[in-house]
């Protein structure tokens, strides 16, 4: 990234090139919230194919820790593979922990999942369950996706566990499209930091003195810089650096992104990127695990196909990868959406690297995914369209529900348009006539069941007031009457943590 700062300067003096790396350092240092870590060792993994293997093996040879968060782990021949896994390391000795996120478990896995964990030795921990006390808490989830062994080497990835992403040969039903990174190096110190971060906010914290977990973690043999970017709700340490390099590229950006619904600022500064010669693009799935949210996307479609960004669709069953490459110099692999919920409301784990030839292979990789993508491009009436004819289902086989929280994706698009329609405030297009359709009806039937049944309606919302109302009387009683800890001091209350499981 330091190197794409510079690009936007002219040609320095060499006394005064030391001021300017500075001054980029702490530029990206302050917006992204992490600092550059150098001497690290990488592997880009493209796909279960790759890193479900390289997880297993790092697993294999634990002596010590393994500490394993994912959003989503199913109930399915693959999560079964890796919960054997994992409960035979216990079984030996290594000290195991799993954290989930509840609403990603939902309808995936369920409780004799986890017992069978648990009797094996495995510590399990869940993320933000239900929460009386708490009436909208259950919004800010764990996004994140990241394995630690022996404080050895990481793992960060868009890629959960299940038999979605494995594909399926016989049934002829094609894997999902998705990308992670393993890690090396006295960068794994921070990711694991970042586990011991959230694993702290649903229980106890990590032991301190834990073989594995103390120390910095052992040197590698590798020339790569990176940032750990651990987001949390209201943090915006990505969306803040994804701006910035929207701003600073000078020759290209890449994006990668499963669940695209920009807001007005980012999606502003990718136009103008455009508009000022950098060659912005987008690729987006086509045939997605959440139709309201493609239907969103895409309604988004022609300000930045007029604005001269170019928008691929991919033309497999569901592209699931969060990846982004500019100027040939600086690359991000992590679990961060191009979207509000990932931006602000959930933890998020990302890896940015600033090196050329980590950045080469992430560029070779994305073209490699444009030979398999169809670009959409604006008609003669200025409606987005594909290039050629689409052959895929809209929603194919095996499609299952991902990592996407559609509503609070969704909210800001549609009631920004819906706000324009009303008020007329600004121009609206074609492409958002699908929105306005679907929010004219949806509002319709709202208003017939209010005719119709106005005390299903009274009784909701009475029982949504309750819950909040609950909720403000618990969170004041911490706070008049805070609890003591076993030393006798005040804990702190925080009506934005997760409580316990």
């Amino acid at each position: 990234m330091m190197a794409v700062f510079e690009n936007l300067v002219k040609p320095a003096p060499s006394e005064n090139l030391a001021a300017v790396r500075v001054f980029a350092d702490q530029a990206f240092s302050r917006a992204a919230g992490a600092p550059l870590i150098p001497g690290n060792a990488v592997r880009l993994l493209r796909d279960a194919e790759e890193n479900y293997p390289a997880w297993k093996e790092a697993i294999r040879q634990a002596r010590h820790t393994v500490y394993f968060e994912s959003y989503i782990i199913h109930d399915d021949d693959i999560g079964r593979e890796f919960a054997d896994l994992l409960a035979q390391k216990a079984r030996e000795g290594v000290q195991v922990r799993v954290l989930y996120d509840w609403w990603g478990a939902i309808g995936h896995t369920g409780w004799t999942f986890w017992r069978r964990l648990r009797r094996a030795g495995v510590e399990v921990r869940c993320f933000n369950p239900l929460r009386v006390d708490s009436a909208f808490g259950w919004l800010s989830r764990d996004h994140r996706k990241t394995i630690v062994v022996d404080n050895r080497i990481a793992f960060v990835t868009g890629l959960c566990v299940g038999r979605a992403w494995a594909g399926n040969p016989q049934r002829h039903i094609a894997p999902w499209r998705d990308t992670g990174i393993s890690i090396e190096g006295p960068a794994v110190a921070e990711v694991e930091e970042a586990f011991a971060s959230i694993w702290a906010t649903c229980g106890a914290p990590l032991p301190a003195n834990e073989p594995g977990h103390s120390g910095p973690a052992p040197a590698a043999d590798g020339n790569i810089s990176l940032r750990i970017i651990a987001t949390q709700p209201g943090v915006a340490s990505v969306y803040r650096l994804d701006q910035l390099i929207a701003a600073l590229a000078r020759d290209s950006i890449w994006l990668t992104d499963a669940y695209f619904v920009g807001t007005s600022s980012y999606v502003q500064a990718l136009c103008a990127a455009a508009a000022d010669g950098v060659d912005v693009r987008l690729l987006l799935p086509r045939s997605g695990d959440v139709p309201f949210v493609r239907a969103i996307s895409r309604a988004g479609y022609r300000i930045l196909l007029e604005a001269g960004v170019r928008i691929f669709e991919w033309n497999g069953p569901m592209l699931h990868a969060k990846t982004a490459v500019a100027d040939g110099r600086w690359a991000r692999v992590g679990s961060t959406n191009l979207n509000i919920a990932s931006w602000l409301g959930n933890w998020e784990l990302d890896v940015i690297a600033e090196d050329e030839s980590f950045a080469a292979e992430m560029q070779a990789m994305y073209l490699d995914d444009l030979s398999r993508a169809t670009e959409i491009v604006l008609t003669s009436k200025r409606h987005p369209r594909p290039i050629v004819p689409r052959k895929m289902r809209v929603r194919p086989r095996g499609a299952v529900r991902g990592s996407a929280n559609w509503a609070a994706k969704g909210v800001l698009r549609f009631g920004k348009a819906v706000g324009a329609a009303v008020t007329s405030s600004r121009v609206l297009g074609p492409a958002e006539a699908s929105l306005m359709l679907s929010g004219g009806l949806a509002l319709a039937a709202l208003v017939v069941v209010a005719i119709l049944f106005p005390r299903v309606v009274a009784g909701v919302l009475a029982v949504t007031g309750a819950w909040v109302a609950l909720t403000l009387l618990v969170q004041a009683w911490h706070l008049r009457f805070p609890r003591k800890n076993v030393d006798g001091e005040t804990e702190e209350t925080s009506s934005d943590a997760p409580g316990p499981p």
